[in-house]
């Protein structure tokens, strides 16, 4: 795997690539609070099946592309720059995979622009519509999202979670998470903020997302502690394509971390299973 720098507008994302740059494309987009490091255990094997992987740390969490203000943050741009990134290194399109927040604009990118999506592979967040139908009416999936809460409050969360030496933000991994390269990672001065404007920034429109149309793979682990079952089991109802529905037993929210084969595994599965439909 090698870093490189490609320049969308005036943002410079660090980008990690791997493979045969003629290789079909696969887009890996991590979450919160992690960074491109969270599949340096797939991109060996999807590269061993000869794919062409490209992970970036994205808005916020590459030093060059942290812009100032919550505006800045909001959903059309994070999409933008997957597809900046995809022009930038002449592709047209690629197959799509997704991790937490990655999943999220993974979903947002499918359905408002299919044409760049070969395939798609989300990892525990649901079709955003089905998330926030779960808000509305599960009380579990309520209560699982509670720190959103805290997240959302410019202050207050860097401080409780960066205080103690980060203590809460490691907290939030299990312990075959290498949480200390992503903690590091937002210990640097302005990136937990920057990554918390994700949450600051959502609006209504986040939930008002069209069914996706692309080829589609979600898969959910039944130990995550922030995605409960009516929205993992509600999800395909709004994907109008081939749909795989995949669950993990006995893992937590962290499934590039903790289940890598298996994961590597459903992303090869679906990107055979798009050639062919």
């Amino acid at each position: 795997m090698t870093m490189t720098e490609v320049t969308v507008d005036d943002l410079v994302f660090d980008v990690s690539i791997a493979g045969e740059a003629r290789a079909e494309p696969v887009v890996l987009l991590h979450g919160f609070p992690q960074t491109h490091a969270c599949w340096d255990r797939i991109s060996p094997t999807l590269v061993k099946h000869g794919l062409f992987t490209i992970a970036p740390d994205q808005r916020g969490y590459s030093p060059g592309a942290r812009p100032l203000g919550t505006e800045a943050y909001r959903v059309e741009n994070l999409v933008g720059d997957v597809v900046g990134i995809l022009d930038q290194l002449g592709l047209e399109s690629a197959h799509v995979v997704g991790h937490d927040w990655g999943a999220a604009v993974a979903w947002q990118l499918a359905a408002r622009h299919p044409e760049h999506v070969r395939s798609l592979v989300a990892v525990s967040v649901p079709h955003t519509a089905a998330f926030n139908r779960a808000l509305r009416e599960d009380a579990d999936q309520r209560e699982r999202s509670t720190y959103m809460g805290l997240l959302r409050q410019a202050g207050k969360a860097e401080d409780v979670l960066l205080e103690d030496d980060a203590r809460r933000l490691r907290a939030m991994f299990s312990d075959r998470s290498p949480d200390d390269r992503y903690v590091r990672h937002l210990q640097q001065p302005g990136a937990l903020t920057a990554a918390l404007e994700w949450y600051r920034a959502m609006t209504n429109e986040f939930g008002r997302l069209p069914p996706v149309t692309v080829p589609t793979t979600y898969v959910w682990s039944n130990q995550d502690s922030a995605i409960g079952r009516a929205g993992a089991e509600q999800c395909g109802e709004f994907v109008d394509a081939d749909y795989t529905f995949v669950e993990l037993d006995g893992i937590s929210h962290w499934i590039p971390e903790e289940a890598p084969e298996r994961l590597a595994d459903e992303i090869l599965r679906r990107v055979a299973q798009s050639r062919v439909s």
